[in-house]
């Protein structure tokens, strides 16, 4: 028996109006007319999965990973996140950068259910991020799209001041050396490191991972004054091991290594014969290759 009683269910998600960062509540979905009255009710928001590449200053981050008590960048994102949806959305990186590493193009996905559009997303999430940090593009991606596992390279860059002054403009993201750097041994030591080695010698004490075979498919090494770039690329890293190479790379620059320690620190994987560790400011993730 009908009891004339009729129930609405809306669903509302946040939209931004003329990208002017003015919010207001919109109902949208599939109308469908109720048999016993004008009342429409509205479908909830497909499940969708997008593709964010992000740009941030790591200078005052405690690394990218949510940790209890610090400023992170995916707490950040995930933040301004659920101030346009209302809702908890979690945020999967490409990689877990450390505590003072910057990022041109971090990539990271993001499950949810939304209809709002992918340009929407981009400028409401810059709205609401700090100066720090901004999405340089949003994107829908097909279902099981995994901005981590789905990786297959990264692009670091490590930029060293090699000047006998330092520069507090580059102070941020680059690693003072004063000393004079050989700049060409420290490419040819590079190229030793090219191809599919056993890097345990350039990783980190705590480094969990459960081998430590890499693929190296190239370590650039150039001067522009007093800036050296030091860009390599491969198919996945270690904990610290870009800082630890340049931090070895340094040390051939200076000549207290030669190309026959780096053979050596190949085939033994003694971590105290290697470099230091460089500082973080220099290291920045530049790409993740798909």
């Amino acid at each position: 028996m009908e009891t004339g009683i009729n129930h609405t269910y809306l669903f509302f998600e946040w939209d931004l109006v003329d990208g002017l960062g003015v919010k207001q509540p919109v109902a949208r979905g599939r109308q469908q007319l109720d048999r016993r009255s004008d009342v429409r009710i509205l479908d909830a928001p497909p499940l969708r999965t997008l593709r964010l590449i992000i740009e941030y200053d790591g200078t005052d981050f405690a690394g990218w990973q949510r940790q209890l008590g610090q400023r992170t960048v995916q707490q950040c994102l995930e933040e301004a996140f659920a101030a346009m949806t209302g809702a908890a959305v979690g945020v999967r990186g490409a990689g877990r950068t450390d505590a003072g590493v910057h990022a041109d193009g971090q990539v990271a996905s993001v499950e949810l259910a939304s209809r709002i559009p992918a340009l929407g997303f981009m400028r409401g999430l810059n709205s609401n991020l700090p100066r720090d940090i901004a999405v340089l593009d949003v994107a829908d991606m097909p279902a099981g799209f995994n901005a981590r596992w789905g990786a297959r390279g990264k692009i670091y860059r490590y930029l060293i001041w090699n000047h006998p002054v330092r520069s507090p403009r580059r102070a941020r993201n680059t690693w003072h050396v004063f000393a004079p750097l050989d700049v060409h041994t420290m490419r040819e030591a590079a190229t030793l490191l090219c191809g599919e080695h056993d890097f345990r010698a350039f990783r980190a004490a705590d480094c969990e991972r459960r081998t430590t075979m890499r693929v190296l498919r190239r370590f650039d090494v150039h001067r522009d004054g007093g800036l050296i770039t030091c860009e390599v690329e491969g198919t996945a890293f270690l904990k610290n091991m870009v800082r630890i190479l340049v931090g070895t790379l340094v040390a051939v620059g200076h000549g207290k290594m030669t190309d026959a320690t780096i053979r050596e620190l190949l085939e033994e994987g003694d971590r105290t014969r290697a470099g230091v560790t460089a500082p973080a400011c220099g290291l920045t993730l530049a790409k993740v290759i798909y």
